[in-house]
């Protein structure tokens, strides 16, 4: 759906509540990931239950819409994308040869629902967090990206991630990337 690539986003915490919209989300998003020929997530991760502790670690946001026409009811607010932020590294990204040992914070689980794609919210979200991030105190955000996904390598290539190594999980390849905050 091509749309307003000004579209505004209010951010906050996901709670439980949320967790039926949320996994709907990720659903619609690995439906739309597999027509593109991206075998990134399946019916294995994330799970319902990976999202349901990231909610209650408090590390789950949403970014959320009441843009009319995108399927809502006017002034109805749906999640347009979520993300999760925390300092969690996953085994292999000791791979990676970071620039910052410390002070860092941890993108996982990027997602914009496909109803709100293509209108510039994952770069907008990305900005989001890289704000909250220093805001935390924050010297550099980490992220792991699979390596047959041209969008994400793109987002994170045009905002100034740079690879700093490799994991193989489950799925393949996966790219070690860094942006530092803070000089």
């Amino acid at each position: 759906m091509e749309g307003n690539r000004n579209c505004r986003l209010s951010y906050r915490p996901a709670s439980e509540s949320d967790l039926d919209e949320i996994f709907a989300l990720v659903k619609a998003a690995i439906a739309v990931m597999d027509r593109q020929g991206i075998p990134q997530w399946d019916e294995v991760y994330p799970a319902r239950g990976d999202l349901l502790r990231d909610i209650q670690a408090a590390s789950l946001f949403v970014g959320e819409t009441a843009s009319a026409g995108d399927g809502a009811a006017r002034g109805e607010k749906r999640i347009a994308v979520i993300y999760v932020l925390n300092t969690e590294c996953y085994e292999g990204y000791e791979n990676a040869a970071w620039q910052c040992s410390d002070g860092f914070r941890v993108i996982h689980r990027l997602c914009v629902h496909p109803d709100f794609q293509h209108q510039g919210i994952a770069r907008q979200t990305l900005s989001h967090i890289e704000q909250e991030a220093v805001r935390l105190g924050a010297t550099s955000l980490r992220l792991d990206t699979f390596s047959l996904n041209p969008y994400s390598l793109r987002l994170y290539e045009h905002a100034g991630y740079r690879k700093t190594g490799e994991a193989q999980w489950r799925k393949g390849l996966f790219y070690l990337m860094e942006k530092v905050l803070v000089n």
